[in-house]
């Protein structure tokens, strides 16, 4: 076990949900690797590699010398040019190849997990985000490998883990992202509430309040007569929060009362992930 205990529940939810993933794509054939999944322009293969490629940067290991393809159109920024180059060096790879890599990777994370002895604020690089504390990057980490667990579940027709402890962090991490959407992208009025209420496996009502000045806080008080109530299941939260669906494919899922052109706006800046 970690030495810092505030740092063990992060790692505890990433093992359950890499190990999930492990279990999930050990059986695969080779076509079923081919699967595309709701992570845009990703197979299964493809997201499997993403969560490898992550962890090796993690563990220290160099990044790979791989030139992309010219024909790849959704490389559209640097960022993505960056995530895609881990993903499509391995986009040949076999099925065993895949599997023992993943299994490797994960023996070496998690022995370097069991061994962290840095304090929780310590400032480290994530790939993805930049400078952060660490606590923050095993938050964010918990958050990432459920979430490509549910990517692989839905393209593989296999539900599950959708309350298990990386739920509770995506959960967490998503909302925190609310606030800058309401209050900035969307352009909720200063001293407007907007209300979240989500049902099923995780389940949680959350409101966004938007001060004089224009800025955004959350909290899970109730809020009388908002601007906009949005009310949906926890997968299609999950879904648009993540970006892997648009509002129009679902918007038999979600039901809002209030200000509708406010809420074609929350919606059409609900993904805040990368």
């Amino acid at each position: 076990m970690t030495v810092h205990s505030k740092l063990q529940p992060y790692i505890d939810a990433w093992t359950h949900s890499i190990d999930s993933i492990a279990e999930l794509v050990g059986p695969l054939v080779e076509g079923e690797w081919n699967r595309p999944t709701e992570c845009p322009y990703w197979s299964v293969r493809d997201v499997v590699s993403h969560v490898i490629g992550i962890e090796c940067e993690l563990l220290g290991d160099p990044r790979p010398i791989h030139t992309l393809p010219i024909d790849l159109r959704h490389i559209t920024s640097e960022f993505k040019r960056y995530m895609e180059v881990p993903v499509d060096k391995r986009r040949h790879h076999t099925a065993p190849e895949m599997t023992s890599e993943l299994e490797y990777i994960v023996i070496r994370r998690s022995r370097q997990l069991r061994n962290e002895a840095r304090d929780p604020e310590t400032t480290v690089r994530s790939p993805v985000f930049g400078e952060m504390t660490l606590e923050n990057q095993l938050w964010q980490r918990a958050f990432d490998v459920w979430a490509h667990e549910q990517d692989l579940r839905r393209a593989l027709g296999k539900p599950g883990n959708l309350d298990s402890p990386g739920a509770l962090y995506a959960r967490d991490w998503l909302l925190a992202a609310m606030p800058k959407v309401i209050a900035k992208d969307a352009g909720a009025k200063p001293g407007s509430a907007v209300v979240i209420d989500v049902h099923g496996p995780v389940e949680f009502m959350r409101t966004v309040r938007v001060d004089d000045q224009g800025h955004g806080t959350i909290d899970g008080s109730v809020s009388l007569g908002p601007a906009v109530t949005l009310t949906l299941d926890w997968e299609t939260f999950v879904r648009l929060a993540c970006g892997r669906v648009r509002p129009k494919a679902v918007a038999d899922r979600f039901k809002v009362e209030g200000d509708e052109a406010l809420a074609d706006e929350i919606l059409a800046h609900f993904a805040v992930t990368p």
